[in-house]
């Protein structure tokens, strides 16, 4: 389908990657909760813009380095394999340890209060979203694990794969800000469900690696 290998499980795994709390889905979760759905939509906003222009610097060059160098691409594949289990590794350690660790709901309540620029959420959301430039690499690392580069047209399986981010990240952004009093109290009460999670998403980051791995062996 539009070049994707394996569509359900980037749906999987995308809608695992959102629903983990990040610094994104924090500041939306503050704004609607502090000023207000219309400013936890602002922010929302935001996001989707920064999130977009992340996407497209880093679909465009791996559709042009597929377009022109396969083998380079063959190379960026698997380095982005590693990348995720990386990310993974050190996922799993962290959940390890925030579910052993012993409960300190002050600090939690702290990592889930976001300041919220009360003249302009979206810019503020945006500034959010641009200012991690890790997320490039996050996305070409793993759009890449569901890329068929026999595929004529890889832009639009780059532009296919955005969108399902997209609307999934929305829809849960959009859950965050009319639900948002009630979600930052389960944050901050349901620290070990949220280790579980963590850990889930990260063995699924290793999973990719190690199926690189495996299918270069055969």
């Amino acid at each position: 389908m539009l070049g994707i290998t394996d569509p359900w499980t980037y749906l999987i795994g995308t809608i695992f990657i959102i629903l983990l709390p990040g610094p994104n889905s924090l500041y939306v979760l503050s704004a609607a909760g502090q000023r207000g759905v219309r400013a936890g939509f602002a922010g929302a906003l935001g996001v989707f813009v920064g999130d977009a222009i992340l996407m497209l610097a880093a679909a465009g060059g791996a559709a042009g380095v597929l377009k022109a160098w396969p083998l380079l691409f063959t190379v960026l594949k698997y380095s982005g394999g590693a990348y995720l289990a990386w990310i993974g590794v050190q996922m799993l350690i962290g959940a390890w340890k925030s579910f052993f660790a012993p409960a300190q709901p002050e600090a939690a309540a702290d990592a889930a209060s976001v300041r919220v620029d009360a003249k302009s959420p979206f810019r503020r959301a945006l500034s959010i979203s641009l200012m991690n430039p890790k997320a490039i690499l996050f996305f070409l690392s793993f759009f890449v694990q569901f890329v068929d580069p026999a595929y004529p047209y890889p832009a639009l399986t780059f532009a296919a794969l955005g969108a399902i981010l997209q609307v999934c990240s929305m829809t849960y952004l959009t859950v965050l800000i009319l639900a948002g009093s009630h979600l930052a109290a389960a944050f901050r009460a349901r620290r070990r469900l949220a280790s579980v999670a963590t850990g889930g998403v990260g063995a699924m980051f290793v999973g990719f690696g190690a199926k690189l791995a495996s299918a270069g062996l055969n």
